[in-house]
């Protein structure tokens, strides 16, 4: 049968990403990191000035967005999808703290939120695409085949985002990671548009005492159930 849609969301440090990569290479599916589009923006309108210490001006970010054009491209020998702004591979620039600080800011924004959610919805309109992020399984793909919702205990989020940041070299401490994490998720759950919630008919992974292969299985285990009961109702 042809491709399904997979929606992975939940809160950050959960190894939404890690999980979705992996589904899509096992697959052979499309792969779609919705946040770090909203990362990308975020980035460009620091680079341009528009954004400085968490301030902005919604118009003019919302008058930059014509500007902004994001894509990703497949890397071959690092084997992952990279993201691009304007034709550059900003992978690296997009995940630092500075960016985890405000990219809930900007992705509150209405306008944001409308450009993305189209380009998303325009990447995977045809199945076969793994996408995660924050809103996929509630406004992204509110019909998608598979929704899962991640989450984990906050101490081990945080620990697991405190590495992440000390192994790139950034210079972080434990608490300002958790203080980081505990505003982002705030931010993301109480916004106007689109907020972070589990969507009705979302499977919830904990994957607070699972390794990648673990919750990678099991992810699977519950997508091969999916297929087959969709194959037998076609039957």
């Amino acid at each position: 049968m042809a491709g399904i849609t997979i929606a992975i969301d939940g809160f950050s440090s959960c190894g939404k990403s890690t999980l979705a990569k992996a589904l899509a290479n096992h697959l052979n599916y499309i792969y779609v990191d919705s946040g770090a589009m909203y990362r990308a923006v975020t980035l460009h309108l620091i680079n341009t000035g528009l954004l400085k210490d968490g301030h902005f001006i919604s118009k003019q970010v919302i008058n930059e967005l014509n500007r902004i054009h994001i894509k990703f491209q497949y890397n071959r020998e690092l084997n992952r999808s990279e993201t691009y702004l304007n034709g550059e591979n900003v992978e690296k620039d997009i995940r630092t703290m500075e960016i985890s600080r405000q990219v809930s800011a900007i992705s509150a924004i209405p306008e944001v939120r409308a450009k993305l959610v189209g380009i998303q919805q325009t990447m995977g309109s045809e199945g076969g695409v793994v996408m995660d992020g924050r809103d996929i399984g509630t406004v992204v793909f509110p019909n998608a085949d598979v929704k899962l919702f991640m989450t984990a205990s906050n101490d081990i989020r945080a620990e697991r985002r405190y590495l992440e940041m000390k192994e790139k070299g950034q210079d972080l401490t434990l608490e300002e990671v958790k203080h980081s994490i505990a505003r982002r998720d705030h931010l993301d759950m109480n916004r106007d548009i689109s907020p972070l919630r589990k969507a009705d008919d979302a499977i919830e992974l904990d994957n607070s005492e699972l390794d990648e292969e673990q919750q990678f299985e099991l992810a699977l285990k519950i997508i091969n159930e999916k297929v087959r009961s969709l194959e037998t109702a076609k039957s």
